[in-house]
């Protein structure tokens, strides 16, 4: 003897009103045979609508157990239960329950998305459902668009799209007008005569004269159970056959990309302001980076004003040293020495002196510095007039003399100094070269400086055979620690003792670069901050389209919709948000910098492409962490209840 297709047995359905219990079914045995058309009719409140949900998989029994086609549903999960509602069931609600985005090839469509199956195939069986129903001229119309009637047929072609065996309506005429409810219920029974197992739910006798059994219900319990006589022949609707599932995993996340997509676009304002949070975030961090990046690069270039990696060799022990003047032991002989180290690019010997120079009948105060012909390479100058002087010029004592930019300003105003003789003190020299403008943080701007042959210097000026310093600059593949180390070894070697002290100024570049690092690290965790805050944003305006979406979950549940879509579906939203809020922010963040290099700025913003990629990361976490609870809770509800909300 084969199975009955529903079969209930001692079944209560109970809920908790205040501190006591509702028992809306009380002890319901019923069994429904395949093919068969049933009409369950009884009061409003008598527990056919509850009756109708248990049977459709919508609710769980309290008490009791119920069969499908053999198969023990309180027994299965929830994912479970949603398949039996895709393969088995169709539902057609007295509201239609259609959503309002799409349209009506779409709304029909959606059973065999979560199905699975392809979109060629369940594009060409919702065409051709919807045309069998009389609605070829209304496909890409959207419910807004539809009649009561029209939207009734278009819930049937979703109802049937996976099969539909059996069929569950809800007041399938209750909201319809006299002409379209009897269309309504021809339509049911030429499924039915098609070999759908039809269960309508009504309070109309009328309509429950349409059935072939008629089940009354009172107060939750089966009254009366009698075989109706009267059925009309009806002509049957011809049915396509089911398109085969391909349970396509790629097809169900593509599916929940698009739908996603639209209800974003549905809802343009609260998608923009949902993403604002992430998109000032977002702006915040590689700006800040950007700054940081530049800023840094503007003080390291002032560093190189001074001279790229050097370092500097001067007597005594140390800055403040009294007894540093009395030191004489650095000669050009060590100068020389260093310079013959594998990792030292150039060296120069160096005496400085301050004095007055002048030319004519002018007279200024200005730094005269005696220095090697590697001087200029050391300390990175350019010339920009005439040219400097070579190794021959320190071997003859030459008076030949480079001076600066602020030099020439000074004695010659707009004449070319080049060729001119000054007076430094009572030694005349000539000028061969002026340098370019050199910028440092670590110089003034208005300093005159003039350099002349250190050896010319010692013998025609000061008459000394010391040094006041020599300044290495050290190779960039060398270590600059390691040159220091090395330098301090061979003076030490040739000295005897360490009577001289060294200043790296490398060591200075490394403390600002970790100065500015700090800095942008600890405005970097602010703007990260605010990329948090905008995280719960996202949250809490996602709790808030869960809730406002609530009848939309309910209705792809009733369809066969897993917990597993649903989640995909607002996860996919929330991750999209701040995704895009990521993509705004990061443009924001190149519009600051240019407006930056278009209003003058003296440093521009330099982009990371480690911090761009650090953001669109961000902002995808921050989509899946904040998204996932909002999402859950979606993903949680119970259909019949989501189904029940406004």
């Amino acid at each position: 003897m084969n199975n009955p297709l529903l079969a209930i047995s001692g079944v209560y359905r109970s809920f908790a009103a205040g501190e006591q219990t509702l028992t809306v079914l009380n002890d319901v045995n019923l069994t429904i045979n395949r093919g068969e058309m049933v009409a369950i009719v009884g009061a409003s409140g008598s527990g056919k609508s509850t009756l109708m949900n248990i049977l459709g998989c919508l609710d769980k029994p309290s008490q009791g157990s119920y069969f499908i086609n053999g198969q023990d549903t309180s027994k299965m999960d929830a994912d479970q239960l949603a398949q039996l509602r895709r393969e088995y069931f169709g539902f057609i609600f007295q509201r239609y329950h259609l959503l309002g985005d799409l349209n009506a090839i779409e709304n029909a469509e959606i059973p065999a998305i979560y199905a699975g199956k392809e979109k060629a195939l369940r594009h060409q069986r919702a065409t051709q459902l919807l045309t069998r129903l009389g609605l070829a001229d209304r496909l890409d119309h959207k419910p807004g668009q539809l009649s009561g009637g029209q939207q009734q047929r278009v819930s049937v072609a979703r109802a049937l799209m996976n099969g539909g065996d059996v069929i569950l309506a809800d007041e399938p005429t209750g909201a319809l007008d006299s002409q379209s409810g009897e269309e309504m219920m021809e339509l049911l029974q030429e499924l039915h005569h098609d070999g759908h197992t039809i269960i309508l739910v009504t309070h109309d006798m009328e309509v429950a004269n349409f059935a072939d059994r008629i089940i009354e219900i009172k107060d939750g319990l089966i009254i009366r159970d009698t075989k109706n006589k009267q059925k009309k022949d009806q002509k049957t609707l011809a049915d396509t056959e089911t398109v085969s599932d391909k349970n396509s995993s790629i097809g169900r996340y593509t599916e929940a990309f698009k739908m996603a997509l639209l209800a974003m676009s549905s809802h343009r304002l609260r998608t923009f302001l949902t993403m604002l949070g992430i998109i000032i975030g977002i702006a915040s961090v590689v700006s800040v980076v950007a700054l940081g990046a530049g800023s840094q690069q503007a003080v390291l270039q002032n560093i190189s004003a001074m001279g790229t990696n050097t370092i500097d060799v001067r007597p005594g022990s140390g800055f403040g040293d009294r007894r540093s003047g009395l030191v004489r032991t650095l000669t050009s002989q060590d100068s020389e020495a260093l310079k013959n180290l594998s990792y030292v690019d150039s060296a120069t010997p160096s005496i400085s002196s301050t004095g007055t120079i002048r030319y004519g009948n002018q007279a200024v105060s200005a730094t005269f510095n005696g220095v090697g012909s590697d001087y200029f390479r050391v300390k990175g100058y350019e010339i920009s007039e005439g040219q400097f002087w070579d190794e021959t010029n320190v071997i003859n004592l030459s008076q030949d003399a480079i001076i600066d930019d602020n030099t020439r300003k000074s004695l010659f105003l707009d004449e070319s100094a080049i060729g001119k003789v000054i007076f430094i003190g009572d030694l005349p020299v000539r000028i061969i070269g002026v340098t370019k403008p050199q910028t440092s943080t670590f110089q003034g701007s208005d300093t005159l400086n003039v350099w002349i042959p250190y050896s010319t210097v010692a013998s025609r000026m000061v008459n000394q055979n010391y040094l006041d310093s020599i300044t290495v600059r050290v190779n960039e593949s060398a270590s600059s620690n390691a040159a220091e180390q090395g330098i301090i070894a061979l003076l030490k070697m040739r000295h005897g003792s360490e009577d001289f002290f060294t200043i790296n100024t490398d060591s200075i570049r490394q403390s600002i670069e970790k100065t500015t690092q700090t800095m942008t690290l600890l405005i970097t965790a602010i703007a990260v901050i605010s990329l948090i805050v905008g995280g719960i944003g996202v949250m809490n305006i996602m709790l808030v389209s869960v809730t406002e979406r609530t009848r939309e979950i309910g209705v792809r549940m009733a369809v066969g919709a897993r917990q597993s879509d649903i989640l995909r579906q607002f996860l996919i939203e929330a991750v999209l948000v701040c995704f895009l809020g990521g993509v705004i922010g990061i443009a924001l963040a190149y519009l600051i910098g240019f407006i930056f290099a278009t209003t003058g700025s003296s440093f521009q913003m330099i982009y990371s492409m480690g911090s761009i990629i650090t953001a669109f990361v961000c902002s995808t976490l921050i989509g899946v962490l904040f998204g996932f609870l909002p999402a859950r809770n979606a993903a949680q509800l119970d259909p019949v209840d989501a189904l029940a909300r406004e």
